[in-house]
């Protein structure tokens, strides 16, 4: 992105701050400075940036809004949100930070700190206005924002936070604005921006497919790691490094084990333990790894040496199987019933499974969610859509309930089919030392 740092937005010029950096008011907003002027981030084109504004406030105008208010934040179902998707920022260490999209006009990032952190973000971001919080006081900085913009009189709406569970901003940050937004009118937006970014563009389409390269750079760190002694968070270590190594980001790593001839595990330990593996245990997972912030999933069972005739069969003969049957029915303009049909393959050969086969990605785990007994999506994505990116996961289980094999790829539905972004062999993986 190309920037003309004469058009940043006013605070305390570097010249007049670069002789009191112990004063907190100077240093808190200073601007146009030369640190961090050689730092490489990956960036978006400004086309691209561009198109999501424009679509953003063509759905502001059909709602009438004259600005919007949008947060990020550090929730698992969100990694920074439409705020990411907006700007390019996201941070796991602030509550909520936003962006203020006026219907006319520049968008302006509200970043929790300022100084030297302020800085850096203005030299990542697509925005050129970047205001530092004032210690906290978010809605203030926002109100700032909106009268400069000359929203304050008019409809501002604000966006949720999180999307899975209908978060919304900190009370305390609406009623700010609320409180000094008289002459306007403040509100609650629903349902607003997965409808714009379901489906990706082919430049978004690229980072995820990074992040589906580093998913298996991940996957098989773990394998690597593998052997007896060897602790569930050690396996972590591993297939942490392999994806900060790459250029990632960690949005989850579940890792558990359990004896394969005695198991007493269907799912991998979203907390992974200081158990040490032994010979004969069966390490299950799923990872979910970002490249700034897009994220691809991935999990497959790993054998701490060779598999017992159970594993073996049960991945052969029902895991796999019956993923195939699902990933034969990712296919564009298909009903995501057709996917739910293909799943009751588990039950009619005599096992069950965790309640979710497949989910899509918008930024990470989102709308629609598809399982044996039920499909919720919004009307526009209950059939499949190219641009659109799903992540297939069936988690066959026995029928007694202690044993399970979580088996899952992500996939970008092509106009002609579906391309799967974690490319790699379909196999039971085996860890040898």
């Amino acid at each position: 992105m190309t920037r003309d740092t004469d058009d940043r937005q006013q605070g305390t010029d570097f010249e007049d701050a670069r002789h009191r950096l112990d004063d907190s008011e100077a240093f808190g907003d200073m601007r146009n400075t030369p640190y961090y002027e050689d730092a490489v981030y990956p960036s978006f084109s400004d086309d691209e940036y561009e198109r999501r504004y424009r679509i953003t406030r063509e759905k502001m105008a059909d709602r009438g809004l004259d600005a919007l208010v949008v947060p990020g934040g550090p929730y698992h179902w969100s990694h920074g949100g439409a705020m990411l998707w907006l700007t390019g920022h996201w941070n796991w260490h602030s509550m909520v930070e936003y962006v203020v999209v006026p219907l006319e006009g520049d968008p302006a990032l509200v970043y929790s700190f300022g100084g030297t952190h302020a800085e850096a973000v203005r030299q990542a971001v697509y925005p050129e206005d970047v205001r530092p919080s004032q210690s906290g006081a978010f809605g203030d900085v926002v109100c700032d924002i909106l009268a400069d913009r000359d929203c304050a009189d008019g409809q501002v709406g604000i966006a949720k936070a999180d999307w899975k569970f209908d978060d919304y901003p900190p009370v305390n940050h609406v009623e700010t604005i609320r409180d000094t937004l008289t002459d306007g009118s403040v509100d609650l937006v629903t349902d607003f921006f997965h409808e714009l970014m379901y489906r990706k563009s082919d430049e978004e389409v690229e980072y995820h497919r990074k992040a589906g390269e580093l998913c298996v750079d991940a996957l098989y760190a773990i394998r690597d790691r593998a052997e007896p002694g060897v602790t569930e968070k050690e396996l972590e270590a591993a297939a942490a490094s392999a994806a900060l190594e790459g250029g990632g980001q960690i949005d989850f790593l579940i890792i558990g084990s359990t004896p394969m001839d005695d198991p007493a595990q269907v799912f991998g330990n979203p907390r992974p333990s200081q158990r040490e593996l032994a010979a004969g245990d069966i390490i299950l997972n799923e990872l979910a790894i970002g490249y700034e912030g897009y994220t691809a999933q991935i999990g497959a069972p790993i054998c701490v040496g060779e598999p017992t005739d159970q594993v073996r069969e049960m991945f052969d003969e029902i895991t796999l199987p019956g993923y195939k049957r699902m990933a034969a029915e990712l296919e564009p303009g298909n009903d995501l019933e057709a996917i739910k049909e293909a799943g009751e393959f588990f039950r009619d050969n005599g096992y069950q499974s965790r309640p979710t086969h497949l989910h899509g990605i918008d930024l990470v785990s989102n709308s629609p969610h598809v399982g044996p007994d039920h499909i919720r999506a919004y009307d526009y994505e209950q059939s499949l859509q190219p641009g659109a990116v799903v992540m297939l996961e069936p988690n066959p289980i026995t029928d007694d309930g202690l044993l399970g094999q979580f088996y899952g790829h992500t996939y970008v539905i092509t106009d002609d089919g579906a391309e799967r972004l974690t490319d790699c062999p379909h196999e039971l993986l085996v860890a040898e030392w």
